[in-house]
C-alpha cells in the first residue's frame, strides 16, 4: 500500500472514438502536481472552460457509462480510464480531450494500463489521504443490485454477477491490494447482450460501438439472416454464433471476463470518491448507478473524516 501520492512519468496520447457519441477524439494524459487529483480539460471548448474534477459530485448520468458535468462541461464514459488510474494507484493526472467522450478503444482498460506501466510511476512528496471506514455502507436498488462496503485494513472488491444467462452463468471476480491490475483486470472488455443492441441504437447510444470494443453475448441461436444483417451494420464480412454463446468476432480473455469487467467499472466509479479507500467492497450485479450512489456516500464520509482530523489537530 502506497504511503505517498504518485503521478505519471510521461505524457501519453490516445486516439479513438467515443462509444456513445461516435465522435473521433484525441486524448492526452499527463503528470500533475501533488494534491491535484484527476482533472479533465476540454480543449475544444477554449481556455475559459473550467476543468472538471473526477469527483462523484459532478456525476450527472449513469446510463451505460458514467458522465461528469460541471457548469455545462461534460465528460462521458470515463470509467475505464479512471479504473486504470485507480487500479494502478495514480493519484494526480491532467486529462485533455478535444471532444466530450473518452475514447472506448478496445472496450477495456488495457491500452491505458499498458502505456502507463511501461514507464512506471513517479512518487511525490505528499502523503496519500485514505478514507478509513468505521462503519459499513449498504445499498440496494430496484434492479436487484446490491453493494456493501465494510471496514478493513486494505482495499478489496468481490464482484458477483448473475443475469440468468446460460452463456454467462454466475461469475465471480476478486481484486485485492496486491492484485496485478495490468494483467488480471485491465484487459477485460465491456459486454452486451445481442437483444440489447437494437434498443441501444434506437435511443441514439453506442454510435461508436463496433465489434472491436465489446463482447456480444448471444443467448440463443439466431437465424443466419439476422447475423448477416448485423454484419452489415458493423461492416464485417460474416458473423456467427460460436458454441460458447458469443459472436464469432472475438474470444474470451478470461472465462470470467464479464465479472472482471464489472470489477473494473467499480474501480472506475469508486475513484470518483476522490480518495483511496481502506475497505472491503462486496457487489452483486453492480452497475454505474449503484456504484455512484455508494461513491457519494463514501465521499461524504471522507470529507467528514478529514474535517474531524483537521479540527483535532488545531
Amino acid at each position: 500500500m502506497y504511503t505517498n501520492q504518485h503521478t505519471l512519468k510521461g505524457k501519453y496520447e490516445f486516439e479513438g472514438k467515443g462509444l456513445h457519441t461516435g465522435q473521433k477524439v484525441h486524448m492526452m494524459v499527463e503528470p500533475a502536481p501533488k494534491n491535484f487529483g484527476i482533472q479533465f480539460k476540454r480543449s475544444d471548448l477554449g481556455e475559459s472552460a473550467p476543468l472538471v474534477e473526477a469527483c462523484v459530485d459532478y456525476v450527472s448520468a449513469t446510463a451505460r457509462g458514467t458522465t461528469l458535468d460541471k457548469q455545462g462541461v461534460t465528460v462521458l464514459t470515463l470509467e475505464h480510464l479512471m479504473g486504470a488510474l485507480y487500479g494502478m494507484h495514480i493519484d494526480n493526472a491532467l486529462i485533455t480531450l478535444d471532444a466530450s467522450e473518452v475514447p472506448i478503444l478496445d472496450g477495456s482498460a488495457k491500452p491505458y494500463a499498458d502505456a502507463f506501466s511501461k514507464d512506471g510511476l513517479q512518487e511525490q512528496n505528499a502523503p496519500r489521504k485514505y478514507l478509513v471506514l468505521d462503519r459499513k455502507v449498504v445499498c440496494r436498488n430496484e434492479k436487484g443490485s446490491e453493494m456493501v462496503v465494510l471496514p478493513d485494513d486494505h482495499f478489496s472488491i468481490d464482484v458477483m454477477i448473475d443475469y440468468h444467462s446460460q452463456v454467462v452463468g454466475c461469475q465471480y471476480a476478486r481484486y485485492e491490494h496486491d492484485t496485478d491490475f495490468v494483467k488480471e483486470i485491465a484487459p477485460c472488455r465491456t459486454f452486451v447482450f445481442l437483444h440489447e443492441l437494437e434498443p441501444l441504437f434506437k435511443y441514439n447510444l453506442i454510435k461508436g460501438g463496433d465489434l472491436d470494443n465489446a463482447l456480444v453475448i448471444v443467448e440463443h441461436p439466431v437465424p443466419q439472416e439476422e447475423l448477416d444483417r448485423l454484419a452489415g451494420i458493423f461492416n464485417v464480412k460474416r458473423l456467427e454464433r460460436v458454441p460458447e454463446g458469443y459472436l464469432s468476432h472475438t474470444s474470451l480473455r478470461f472465462q470470467n471476463e464479464c465479472a472482471r469487467h464489472k470489477l473494473l467499472d467499480v474501480l472506475g466509479d469508486f475513484s470518483l470518491v476522490g480518495y483511496p479507500i481502506k475497505g472491503k467492497v462486496i457487489a452483486y450485479k453492480s452497475g454505474h448507478s449503484i456504484n455512484s450512489t455508494i461513491a457519494r456516500e463514501l465521499r461524504t464520509l471522507a470529507l467528514k473524516q478529514f474535517r474531524r482530523r483537521w479540527n483535532e489537530e488545531q
